[in-house]
């Protein structure tokens, strides 16, 4: 056998294969047998045509068979013997056949190779975030609104506010028009955007008075929309008084004491961040390595990360996105992060080569032993056996590995800690 390597590009690949009568000879012979069992052809009993008649009409279809088992069969010994890293699967271009030589011609894409350059003297700034007492106030208070009431008051919207109206769709003279009208129609002024027309018109406003509210039509040369509210009523958000029992009932009785209650969330918003700085100051690593090392992705690595997204923002949808929603465009523009996450794939695939990192089943073990302590729960010896089932032991060993790629980058830059307040629009 002989073989001849191509380099294409930096991510894609041909190799040749060049076998001889004797070494493809048998293969062909049994596919010749197969079809000559197979093959009904008018005239003859099955399985009784004439060798010369089968190879006339289905000859081609015979040695495309045998070129592709031949090409599956020897492209990873080569791939092994070459120490070549496909990042396809490899495709047959074509091939040819002669009397006593096969000809075959594979393409594939495979993984770049590069220097990763120093990243020593890197600097980044890691968020500790400070939790204070009105951010935990205020997080309860986010978790009271699910046991408050909504109560009328006679004063002005604040931008919390429910404001209920009868609202009228109204011409250029400013008169009604007829079957355009909504009574008693509730804004949430909460949750409208802060540019919306109606939030910016009814926040400050009493019950009794009217605004006039216009909006501007999306629709090139469509005229604006203009509407009349006429609010009856405002209603305001009352929380309940945090007490003992109402700890208990919030907390399915964990807890018992206001106090312990607020403490456990003082706790879970100092985890919270602390996950959240952590991610931040992986993403600026991982974000400056790709802008110093702008590594050639391969299409289909970079295509399976842009699918990734793709699925990833349908879940966010409950699983299809809405209709008329252009899926196309979308995919497009996300290209350019599926190509950064492809990018930053190769990047911690050279740091574990040249840190010869592997993970252990010590290391496994360890690992499910971490997470048993986080949880009274659990017990470690059953996380550990289900981590090296066969179902989830790729999906430990790989989140594990990234632990030891990101343990290392950490290590060898400069990490400064810079202490930031909380964003509460996060909380």
């Amino acid at each position: 056998m002989q073989k001849n390597i191509k380099n294409v590009s930096e991510t894609e690949q041909e190799l040749e294969i060049i076998l001889s009568g004797e070494e493809f000879g048998a293969e062909y012979s049994q596919e010749l047998e197969e079809a000559k069992k197979n093959v009904q052809i008018k005239g003859f009993r099955k399985g009784h045509a004439p060798e010369g008649l089968i190879k006339k009409l289905a000859g081609p279809a015979i040695e495309a068979s045998v070129a592709e088992k031949l090409a599956s069969k020897h492209f990873g010994p080569i791939v092994d013997e070459e120490k070549i890293k496909p990042a396809s699967r490899a495709e047959l271009i074509d091939f040819t056949f002669e009397p006593d030589k096969l000809t075959i011609r594979l393409s594939y894409e495979i993984h770049p190779s590069f220097e990763l350059k120093d990243y020593t003297a890197y600097t980044f700034s890691k968020a500790r975030y400070t939790i204070t007492d009105e951010d935990v106030q205020r997080e309860i208070n986010l978790i009271l609104k699910g046991h408050g009431s909504l109560v009328s008051v006679d004063e002005a919207a604040l931008e919390s506010d429910t404001v209920i109206g009868d609202v009228v769709r109204i011409n250029d003279d400013g008169e009604a028009e007829e079957g355009m009208k909504t009574e008693n129609h509730h804004f949430n002024l909460e949750y409208l955007p802060d540019d919306n027309p109606f939030r910016k018109e009814l926040t400050g406003k009493k019950a009794g008075e009217t605004v006039e509210v216009e909006l501007e039509n999306d629709k090139e040369g469509q005229k604006t929309s203009r509407f009349r509210v006429s609010i009856s009523e405002i209603k305001r958000l009352e929380l309940p008084e945090l007490t003992d029992d109402l700890v208990k009932e919030i907390t399915g009785q964990r807890f018992e004491s206001v106090a312990d209650f607020m403490a456990d969330v003082k706790i879970q918003l100092e985890q919270h961040f602390e996950m959240k700085s952590e991610e931040e100051l992986l993403e600026s690593i991982s974000a400056k390595m790709t802008e110093e090392n702008p590594v050639p992705a391969p299409k289909s690595l970079t295509a399976s990360f842009a699918k990734m997204l793709v699925e990833n923002a349908k879940r966010q949808f409950g699983g299809k996105f809405p209709a008329g929603f252009d899926e196309s465009s979308f995919a497009k523009s996300i290209a350019p992060n599926a190509e950064k996450h492809a990018q930053w794939l190769l990047i911690t695939q050279k740091i574990a080569e040249l840190e010869n990192l592997a993970v252990s089943d010590d290391d496994i073990r360890i690992y499910a032993e971490k997470e048993a302590s986080k949880n009274t729960s659990m017990n470690a010896e059953e996380l550990l056996n289900t981590y090296m089932s066969g179902e989830f032991r790729d999906y430990i060993t790989d989140t594990i590995f990234k632990e030891k790629i990101y343990d290392i980058l950490k290590s060898k830059v400069t990490i400064n800690e810079e202490e930031r307040s909380i964003p509460h629009h996060q909380i």
